[in-house]
């Protein structure tokens, strides 16, 4: 039936609904400063890095994002299987918040959520770039109506109402598209980079720039210079760093110092999902397994690339990695790529089941395979390569192959506590579970 609305039909329905629970729950937006964090990797650490960094320097903080909704002290698991719920969910968290006395909330922002509107009559402060890469063409269209709908974000900076703050636009300067959100109006213009990377264009007049210095990424952390103050991070990888500058350049922007960003930054000694840890496999075993929601191209080399840095270090010899990719259409180009960069990097490759939703899972890990052979057979590498449908089975078969030195790297799901499969059903899920059972089972 809703296949036979047109769609403008549809999005006028979305706005609709979304004027109206702004007006059913008193427009709360206005009574708070409201941070948005979009872009296509990075989010929810930002997002959990950056609520952090501003309690830290004396705000009382609400955050959504698509690890946890947080209330001041009060967290619980998003269990939604989306990033901003729709159904008046986001005004209503934002009453909730400012009846708790919040005074800020950082909110996870995705393209899917602004195409609904969702992202409507919220009154937006700040709006913080990640970067921008190669992602939802299938929903979008193009690549270019992604760019804009994510562009939607910094319009609305000039929409809301003041607060006393200015209206901030927080980018990235080392991403190919900094020029296009750089180009909305704003009150105050936040760039960031590190030192190495060269910015692809400049700022607005009057902008200031946040640069991150003497990068280094290790195997067992992350450590540059921010603000005149150390930063030295138990989140591994260059992607990390960048999401950490990120967080931090907005911190700067709402009034925090640099050391309350090395601070929380220190402290910070893993995210949910995000090259999370298992320290049971290293305690028992001898080797180490990270779980990292990695979903696409370029985050999955992310991760890859840190496991390699660990290899370059002698702080690993193999490296095993699990992966999949979601059905139910999204971005079917983007499977062989994701085996291609498996058998780049990886030297023992196991293609499992990840989110099948109405396909039929051989079917998605078919695509999978296909690009790590065509890359084996180009590169006449000699890895192995394992095709296991049930992905708890493919975990625990990655665990029992592993020998001391080894990374193993589940990725695709990260923290998330459900596996969807045929007619929406969703089943328990956690893969850092898994891990730790398979490791008591070996």
């Amino acid at each position: 039936m809703r296949s036979l609305i047109p769609s403008p039909i549809i999005s006028l329905w979305h706005f609709f609904l979304a004027w109206l629970a702004a007006w059913s729950t008193g427009n709360p937006s206005r009574r708070l400063v409201i941070i948005g964090v979009t872009g296509t990797t990075g989010k929810s650490t930002v997002v959990w890095l950056l609520s952090r960094m501003l309690e830290e320097a004396g705000a009382k903080v609400a955050a959504t994002s698509s690890i946890e909704f947080r209330i001041r002290n009060k967290q619980w698991i998003n269990k939604e299987k989306m990033t901003m719920p729709g159904r008046f969910f986001m005004q209503k968290f934002l009453r909730k918040a400012a009846e708790a006395g919040c005074t800020h909330a950082v909110l996870e922002v995705t393209s899917e959520g602004i195409t609904q509107h969702r992202h409507r009559f919220i009154h937006w402060d700040v709006a913080v770039l990640t970067n921008l890469r190669k992602e939802h063409i299938e929903r979008h269209g193009s690549e270019e109506a992604y760019k804009r709908a994510k562009g939607k974000l910094f319009a609305a900076l000039k929409k809301g109402v003041r607060k006393g703050i200015p209206k901030t636009a927080v980018v990235n300067l080392a991403d190919p598209n900094a020029d296009y959100f750089l180009s909305f109006p704003a009150e105050q213009y936040i760039g960031y980079r590190f030192f190495e990377d060269y910015p692809r264009t400049k700022l607005p007049q009057g902008g200031r720039e946040v640069v991150g210095e003497k990068l280094v990424a290790t195997g067992s952390e992350t450590s540059f210079e921010f603000q005149g103050k150390i930063v030295v991070s138990r989140l591994l990888g260059k992607f990390n760093a960048e999401n950490i500058l990120a967080a931090g350049a907005a911190a700067l922007a709402l009034g925090a110092s640099g050391s309350f960003v090395a601070d929380v930054a220190g402290r910070t000694l893993s995210i949910p999902g995000r090259m999370e840890e298992i320290p049971e496999a290293h305690n028992m075993r001898g080797y180490r397994v990270f779980v990292d929601y990695a979903h696409t191209p370029d985050g999955l080399e992310a991760v890859y690339r840190t496991a390699q840095n660990m290899k370059r270090e002698k702080k690993a010899n193999r490296i095993i990695c699990v992966l999949g990719a979601a059905g139910g259409g999204r971005d079917k180009w983007k499977r062989p790529e994701m085996g291609k960069l498996a058998a780049r990097y990886c030297d023992h490759i196991f293609v499992t089941n990840e989110d099948p939703y109405d396909e039929d899972p051989r079917e998605i890990m078919d695509g999978v395979v296909e690009g790590a052979r065509e890359y084996l057979k180009s590169a006449s590498s000699q890895q192995m390569l394992e095709e296991v449908v049930d992905r708890r089975k493919a975990i625990s078969r990655a665990i029992y192959v592993a020998q001391p030195g080894d990374v193993v790297l589940i990725t695709g799901k990260g923290s998330e506590p459900w596996m969807v499969v045929g007619k929406g059903k969703k089943i328990p899920w956690d893969d850092r579970e898994i891990v730790r059972q398979a490791l008591m089972e070996r």
